[in-house]
């Protein structure tokens, strides 16, 4: 099913992205000749008011013809001919589309807030607290309320804080209550120093990253790396990310079973040189948290331009370091993956999935690469500039340069996944 819903989605995220075209090619007197989900032969389709509207085999993407699109069609000199309007008209139709995708982001984060949360969180009990903090927690305090409100949750707890009024913590220390003063100019400093009990479970491991290659499982329990003994996560972190070689042996517990896990360690282009193995923490406590719609049009603002700068942040640090782009990118078997894998959390977390998914489209569909619509975006902009079109030639030299460019990264994308799934398969 889940599956099935990653299926609908993306048919969802095409023709909303190529909707987007249409309805601003439209609005500038732009006839559309063809508009197609997928590529190839028809499964089915019908004309209406002089577009022909179909369905097709290869469900790779979309297209939306406009009459005179291509600087060498005959008809570009047509009033309702795409090449015959301004250079700025053009823009804004070739951008209509990731314009269009980012909106369905938005709209999917929404959604994913106006649903249940299904929250996942560490129990509200200190492990350790550093700097000054570490003369005001001791080892398993546990937090039992905030501002006279029961703790749920420690990460929740430390989202709750207020840094624009004091805070009133509980803690119980042995069977004792004690009362804590927090001042909102400290909570920044509280959220970074204080840490709680965090055993060394696997929570998530990600599709295609080194744990997941070497088949790590939720719920595996790490006992040593490198023969050393650790007795929570964050000496296990410590191990793994200290370790200075290219590879760890981890002793992993599955069940009544003993594993050894040799996994390679790769740097992870968000964390400059700090290399990683791709899980997570395990949360064992669950709860939900529900939103009313103002919370959840503000969460899912805040959600779509988080998701964006962290896209563009991503991107900016793959140009730097382009020997990291195998390890960090993925195509459609890796999206299938961790579709699944997501889709255990429920439809909430899902939708976010969609989401993050539609605003990946949105800046693939913009990078300056000619044949997609940053290419064209790119060329309206230089005429806006020179006060004349880019010569036919450049033009048709540049979009077969553009599509060899997309060929090769749709290959490397297979490769590199189905790279990943003969490694997985071979650790078992």
């Amino acid at each position: 099913m889940t599956l099935l819903w990653t299926l609908i989605a993306f048919g969802v995220m095409i023709t909303i992205h190529e909707g987007g075209h249409f309805l601003m090619a439209r609005a500038f007197g732009v006839t559309v000749e063809t508009f197609s989900i997928g590529f190839g032969k028809p499964i089915f389709n019908f004309r209406r008011s002089g577009t022909n509207y179909r369905i097709s085999w290869l469900p790779l993407g979309g297209y939306c013809k406009m009459k005179g699109e291509n600087p060498d069609d005959e008809a570009t000199d047509q009033p309702d001919a795409f090449q015959s309007k301004r250079w700025w008209q053009r823009a804004l139709i070739a951008f209509a589309g990731p314009l269009a995708n980012l909106i369905l982001a938005f709209v999917f984060f929404v959604f994913t807030f106006l649903t249940p949360q299904m929250m996942e969180d560490h129990p509200p009990v200190i492990d350790h607290a550093e700097g000054k903090w570490s003369e005001v927690f001791q080892p398993g305090d546990r937090i039992t309320s905030l501002n006279s409100i029961p703790v749920q949750g420690f990460t929740g707890m430390l989202a709750s804080l207020s840094k624009t009024k004091d805070n009133q913590l509980t803690i119980t220390r042995q069977g004792r209550e004690i009362s804590l003063k927090i001042k909102a100019s400290e909570v920044d400093s509280l959220i970074s120093s204080v840490q709680p009990v965090v055993q060394a479970i696997v929570g998530e491991v990600t599709p295609g990253y080194p744990a997941w290659r070497a088949d790590l499982h939720t719920g595996d329990r790490i006992l040593a790396v490198d023969s050393v003994q650790v007795a929570n996560w964050y000496q296990m972190r410590e191990r793994i990310t200290a370790s200075g070689k290219n590879d760890v042996l981890l002793s992993v517990q599955r069940g009544d079973s003993l594993l050894s896990k040799l996994i390679k360690l790769e740097a992870n282009v968000l964390y400059g040189q700090q290399k990683m193995i791709g899980i997570t923490q395990y949360m064992p406590l669950r709860y939900s948290e529900s939103y009313n719609p103002g919370q959840a049009v503000l969460r899912g603002g805040m959600g779509t331009i988080s998701m964006v700068i962290m896209n563009y942040y991503a991107l900016y640090k793959l140009i730097q370091k382009p020997e990291t782009i195998k390890s960090n990118i993925g195509g459609p078997v890796m999206i299938a993956s961790m579709s699944q894998s997501i889709g255990k959390k429920g439809i909430s977390a899902l939708l976010m999935f969609f989401g993050s998914i539609s605003i990946m489209l949105m800046i693939m569909n913009l990078l300056p690469i000619p044949i997609l619509d940053g290419g064209h975006i790119m060329f309206c902009l230089i005429e806006g500039i020179i006060r004349r079109p880019v010569p036919l030639k450049v033009q048709m030299i540049a979009q077969r340069v553009g599509f060899t460019i997309l060929i090769m990264l749709m290959v490397f994308a297979f490769y590199s996944d189905l790279e990943k799934l003969v490694l997985r398969f071979l650790s078992r």
